[in-house]
């Protein structure tokens, strides 16, 4: 279970409601009942349901989950339901809709990018950046893993990921050292190395890097270069494609030999379209 702590939640509904709504407390119908239902207009990977769900029980309402996260849903589909006094449902509408849009719309993109790649290599991994909107990273790590992709990396206390701009502080032959230092200092750890030439990723494989991260790659680039990995003597590094990974590319990425897809791009999906529905009870 992925949770987003109650400290997220509470910052979206401060954000949105910091002094009351003032809408329902002028027109004096925050003492009526209300419910309220959420459902998918269009096919969809949902997420956040549950933090859905949270939203409305912290501002008084009574919720209840009808899909979890994680779980594709046709058009049509019921997602959560709440009931409670006007001013509460009211309140969580909108805070509540825009977080199970904003991610499942991730979450939708993500699996698309899976089920492209897989349909090549049933292996194949699918690992979403840290380049989320601002603010958003605990959010985003939930839409991407209940998708099914991975954290390419959490942070920067994470992983050893070796970029050339950690190369420009190296002096003459600063791969090959730091990639010799980080194995000497870090021997329980994997190292990846971004390379951005078929020279590079040689001299890395050759240095010990577990993962070759290739920077913008075309498709044909990565086949070649796994080609001559296959083709010679030594270890075989993990081979990630990064730069560029759509869902319309990665069954390319997948069928040239990556067997790890790292991107970006659900970052910037269009939200899914969810439907809510009040009445008065």
């Amino acid at each position: 279970m992925h949770h987003i702590p109650d400290s997220v939640l509470q910052a979206l509904l401060a954000e949105d409601i910091p002094y009351g709504d003032l809408t329902t407390r002028s027109l004096e119908i925050g003492e009526k009942t209300g419910h309220i239902a959420f459902s998918a207009r269009d096919r969809m990977v949902a997420c956040c349901t549950e933090e859905a769900v949270r939203l409305l029980e912290m501002l008084g309402a009574r919720a209840w989950l009808l899909v979890p996260s994680g779980r594709t849903v046709a058009a049509g589909t019921p997602l959560l339901e709440g009931e409670g006094r006007a001013e509460a449902i009211l309140a969580g509408w909108k805070v509540a809709q825009t977080l199970v849009e904003w991610t499942s719309g991730v979450a939708t993109a993500v699996r698309a990018i899976i089920d492209a790649a897989r349909t090549v290599d049933p292996a194949a991994i699918v690992a979403c950046t840290r380049k989320a909107v601002p603010g958003t990273r605990a959010l985003s790590a939930k839409a991407i893993c209940v998708a099914g992709a991975t954290m390419h990396r959490c942070g920067l206390s994470d992983t050893i990921l070796l970029f050339p701009e950690h190369r420009v502080f190296g002096g003459e032959d600063a791969l090959k050292r730091q990639v010799t230092e980080l194995r000497r200092r870090n021997p329980e750890r994997s190292i990846v190395v971004e390379v951005k030439s078929i020279e590079d990723a040689l001299i890395a494989r050759d240095c010990g890097a577990n993962v070759l991260q290739l920077e913008k790659f075309p498709p044909l680039e990565v086949a070649r270069l796994t080609n001559l990995l296959t083709n010679s003597e030594g270890p075989q590094p993990v081979i990630a494609a990064a730069g560029g990974v759509t869902a319309a590319n990665a069954a390319d990425y997948a069928h040239a030999g990556a067997q790890v897809l790292v991107t970006s791009s659900p970052y910037t999906a269009r939200p899914a379209d969810v439907q809510v529905t009040i009445t008065q009870a």
